[in-house]
């Protein structure tokens, strides 16, 4: 069945439990009128499980409730994985066998995002999920930029790689600060680069959309829980001869 409703305390009973945060002192007063929003997002009854005073002037709410709204999986439109997952072994023989060298990867959080946790659990070796990082595969020189690089110095210091593929992390999403950056740094690589010698661009980060990589100009978008063998299954499929990565 593609038709589903959400689940709480028995099937089909619609229960969902909804967190935010109002501009109000917290009181009685707020948790009325987190219970009006929540009722005018279709949640009905609602019930405020949990409220917490974030300074004098901000409530935070946690409220749980009913609503009557049916999803259809069946027009959900998400990006499947169109390449196998290799091991580390796989990579590194793919990409000696067909490069016959090493795929230089420049890896950074560009603009004034200072979190690095995402690009260091794909580049460095700790990796993550317990799956070591690029580092570890021999086959792969890996240059880790950090934080709080700037497009023109990531675009210069990918060519002074000779980078055959760019990953920018974006943690940092006030006012769609990851897309704007993102949106920045395609159009700085095409403006550099002949469009047969640009590297592969690949961002990632927890509020990015899968579905928008042609609109940000990218190759692709990664979202929370990637793995550093997803992204490196992704660049042998992308840079390396298909029959090889198969």
């Amino acid at each position: 069945m593609s038709i589903v409703r959400p689940y709480g305390d028995t099937t089909g009973d619609g229960m969902v439990q909804l967190s935010f945060t109002l501009p109000v002192a917290h009181s009685k007063v707020a948790e009325g009128a987190a219970v009006q929003l929540a009722n005018k997002m279709g949640m009905d009854p609602a019930l405020v499980v949990h409220s917490k005073p974030m300074g004098p002037d901000f409530t935070f709410f946690v409220v749980y409730g009913r609503v009557n709204h049916l999803v259809d999986t069946s027009l959900v439109e998400v990006v499947e994985r169109d390449y196998p997952l290799l091991t580390p072994k796989e990579v590194n023989g793919a990409v000696k066998s067909s490069l016959r060298r090493r795929l230089v990867v420049v890896g950074a959080c560009i603009g004034t995002d200072a979190h690095t946790v995402g690009i260091d659990a794909i580049m460095n070796i700790k990796g993550f999920a317990g799956e070591k990082g690029l580092e570890y595969y021999r086959e792969l020189k890996v240059v880790n930029l950090g934080a709080q690089v700037s497009v023109p110095q990531l675009v210069e210091r990918a060519r002074e790689e000779k980078a055959d593929a760019v990953l920018v992390s974006q943690v940092v999403t006030q006012r769609d600060a990851h897309l704007l950056n993102t949106r920045e740094m395609s159009a700085a690589f095409r403006e550099a680069y002949p469009a047969d010698r640009r590297p592969l661009l690949v961002v990632g980060g927890p509020r990015f959309d899968e579905t928008m990589a042609d609109e940000l100009g990218v190759d692709r978008v990664f979202t929370r829980g990637t793995t550093p063998g997803e992204v490196a299954s992704f660049l042998v499929h992308r840079l390396v001869a298909p029959e090889v990565a198969a």
